[in-house]
């Protein structure tokens, strides 16, 4: 008779520092000069920048590149083409690696759709949501069109239909195809190329989707070595996935050990990627800042001990992360943080909810001086109550 080895038992202090280490937030970071590939890989490892709000990316990923600036993120994005800026995570907007689009656009378009959200009259048949998509493929092969032109072009290949306007949108209403763009972007036949002035710009990335169990496999360990130990509800929130599909995806992965379980503080049952069950003894120690809709703040489970006692209610929107830069104080949300630029001026106001003493305040202002070289400015900090609402 087998005797199973017992499981391994996970703090809540060790998740969150391997979680850090991992995030290259921990102080722990490589050393290495910086290189484009620095800034890929500091995307690779949160698992994609969401790039809502486009400052607050590049701020992201060059705060986890040590040396790195926000050219450099722009540099690897629109020239050396290192990052791919596309509909990843939840169907927002991220910034993701090119050499894992395969990966990430396999598992995405394997994510099965959730309720129609829309009125019935602006829907979409399965038939029609397919030959959307082909169109918009063909559309952007080979070149870079505005949202205006893409939208004439589809309405060419598909039918007047497509350009009714029912879609709710913000001064008006947009056509009926443009409810499954983020679809295309997971489809992977779009993605975003350089703006033309003001105006966005989308094209064809020209890559192939890996199978999806393939992809899905593979996204789920990666998403565990950043983020685990999780249970199969954490991924579905930070994918935006039916859970009872997410549920049969964790069960089958363990099935075929390519996942297995610990016991996680507060959570119970909880899974790891197979094999990867050491965590750092030390509990997180350390001050930073981090900026609107930033990948640790989203995808770190459960919530509420990130965003302990009063900055749950002050650092998060409804519980919904990302709508407020954080201050990080030893691993955990602390504080709010704004910032407003004028010119090369970058004037830094940081609401803490703890007392700082002398060396967390010298730590604070050394993170207010990286902000600043990597957004390429001269930061002045200010310590005081952050007067302005959410993703303001």
């Amino acid at each position: 008779m087998t005797t199973r080895a017992p499981r391994t038992t996970v703090s809540w202090s060790q998740a969150n520092a391997r979680r850090l280490d991992r995030q290259f937030l921990s102080g722990r970071a490589p050393s290495a000069p910086h290189t484009a590939g620095d800034v890929s890989g500091g995307v690779a490892a949160m698992l994609g920048a969401d790039a809502q709000v486009m400052p607050a990316a590049e701020l992201s990923v060059a705060l986890r590149a040590p040396g790195a600036t926000r050219t450099d993120v722009r540099t690897a994005l629109w020239t050396d083409r290192t990052l791919v800026k596309t509909f990843g995570p939840r169907g927002t907007v991220h910034l993701l690696p090119a050499d894992e689009l395969p990966m990430w656009t396999g598992a995405l378009s394997a994510v099965p759709a959730g309720r129609n959200p829309f009125p019935r009259d602006a829907r979409m048949t399965p038939e029609q949501v397919e030959e959307v998509v082909a169109a918009v493929g063909d559309a952007l092969s080979g070149a870079e069109l505005t949202i205006d032109e893409l939208s004439d072009e589809v309405i060419a290949r598909t039918g007047p239909w497509a350009g009714d306007l029912v879609m709710p949108a913000f001064q008006g209403m947009w056509p009926r195809w443009r409810q499954v763009l983020h679809l295309a972007g997971h489809r992977g036949v779009l993605c975003y190329a350089p703006n033309r002035g003001r105006k966005a710009m989308y094209t064809g990335p020209g890559t192939v989707p890996m199978p999806g169990p393939d992809a899905t496999a593979a996204l789920v360990g990666r998403y565990l070595r950043a983020y685990g130990p999780a249970t199969p509800d954490h991924f579905a929130r930070w994918l935006a996935a039916p859970r009872a599909w997410a549920g049969q995806l964790f069960a089958d992965l363990a099935g075929a050990g390519a996942i297995e379980e610990v016991t996680f503080e507060d959570c119970g049952t909880a899974w790891v990627a197979s094999g990867d069950t050491l965590f750092p003894s030390a509990a997180p120690s350390g001050v930073r800042l981090l900026p609107y809709f930033d990948a640790f703040t989203i995808a770190s489970r459960p919530r509420e001990r990130l965003f302990p006692g009063a900055a749950y209610g002050r650092a998060l929107a409804g519980g919904q992360a990302g709508n407020f830069p954080v201050l990080l104080v030893d691993g955990t949300v602390a504080g709010v943080w704004h910032q407003r630029r004028t010119g090369k001026r970058i004037a830094v106001t940081v609401e803490s909810l703890v007392p700082l003493d002398a060396g967390r305040t010298r730590a604070l202002e050394e993170r207010v001086e990286e902000l600043g070289r990597a957004l390429e400015g001269d930061p002045e900090l200010t310590l005081g109550k952050v007067t302005v609402g959410g993703h303001a």
